[in-house]
């Protein structure tokens, strides 16, 4: 298992995203889909005609395309909106036969997916390593192998209208890979996930950019990890104390992982080190795993381990914040190299 540090961004392009697709045999023709799941217009939102508008006997009132207004929210997306149009006309319109008037103008910008067809990203990995479980030596028969590493886009992907993906998946072999930059940021703000792929003993492969990267990794600690990582495991015990209250149960494996953490974060900052693998405290996490530690116990263990990570806060020779200049200059010549077609 491995932390999901993921930021949802109710941005315009990311909702964008979902609207549009490439069509394998005409790669520049985009199609709206459906209305997104979980989201309804409010009154007064602005949105463009999927279908023709009919009146009656099938007469044409508004084309498609046309503009109108939403003057009634459905309760939920099995109902139909009602859409007012400029003329006055009104027409009940279901989810599915409107969009957004703003996400129709942003049409393809932005539609990472569009770059992703025209070569094979995975082609362009420049680091692939594997944390997780088997990294931790936490691993049992059923555990996965969780491979994370960086990918360098093309230059002229990246340049391009359409960008290039922050991150390659891959679920059926357990795969993740985030884009350079994204990856250099993630690590300033250091994020346990991308700061053990730098430490993590097990390197599948790196090309001589990888290579560089690795030998950065010092660049990337500073005194962020304690704010990072506290912050983190004290608002996950809060959840795990409320789910104990409400549902008397807590996923033992999530409680096994946020004691790793804060272990980690206090190494991080004792040694100047990202510890990856679990060593003297393996006996003791794998009992939280199976649930055979008290609750009590765990609680008495979390505080004793943030009063640690207090003492090692004051106490670091760590910097307040990370080297950004030097990754800055690594990103900006690793942007150069990826002007030659040869994967650097």
């Amino acid at each position: 298992m491995s932390f999901g540090w993921i930021l949802w961004h109710a941005r315009l392009p990311i909702l964008a995203s979902s609207f549009w697709r490439t069509i394998a045999d005409q790669p520049m023709t985009y199609h709206p889909t459906s209305h997104p799941a979980h989201l309804i217009y409010a009154p007064g939102t602005q949105v463009v005609a999927q279908v023709d508008v009919l009146g009656s006997g099938g007469r044409v009132l508004h084309p498609r395309g046309a503009v109108g207004v939403v003057t009634a929210s459905p309760v939920d997306l099995s109902h139909s909106y009602r859409i007012r149009f400029l003329d006055g006309v009104e027409a009940s319109l279901a989810p599915g036969d409107i969009l957004l008037l703003a996400l129709y103008k942003e049409g393809p910008i932005g539609e990472s997916t569009v770059s992703a067809s025209r070569t094979d990203l995975f082609q362009r990995i420049i680091l692939r390593t594997v944390i997780g479980a088997q990294a931790y030596g936490l691993s049992g028969p059923t555990s996965d192998v969780d491979r994370r590493g960086v990918y360098l886009p093309p230059a002229d992907l990246h340049w391009s209208l359409y960008g290039v993906p922050e991150q390659l998946e891959r679920e059926e072999s357990q795969e993740a890979y985030w884009e350079l930059q994204k990856f250099i940021i993630l690590a300033l703000k250091a994020n346990p996930n991308v700061l053990e792929c730098l430490y993590t003993p097990l390197v599948d492969f790196a090309s001589p950019l990888g290579e560089e990267l690795l030998k950065l990794r010092a660049s990337f600690l500073s005194r962020l990890v304690y704010q990072t990582y506290n912050g983190y495991v004290t608002s996950q015990f809060k959840k795990m104390q409320s789910d104990l209250r409400n549902q008397g149960a807590v996923k033992w494996k999530h409680v096994m992982h946020l004691i790793r953490l804060l272990l980690s974060g206090i190494h991080v900052l004792e040694t100047g080190e990202v510890p990856v693998r679990v060593e003297h405290h393996r006996e003791q996490l794998l009992t939280i795993r199976r649930g055979e530690m008290p609750w009590s116990d765990v609680e008495q263990w979390r505080l004793e381990l943030h009063n640690r990570f207090d003492d090692a806060f004051q106490k670091t020779k760590l910097p307040l914040r990370p080297d950004y200049e030097r990754a800055n200059d690594f990103l900006i010549r690793a942007r150069r190299l990826a002007l030659a077609s040869e994967l650097p």
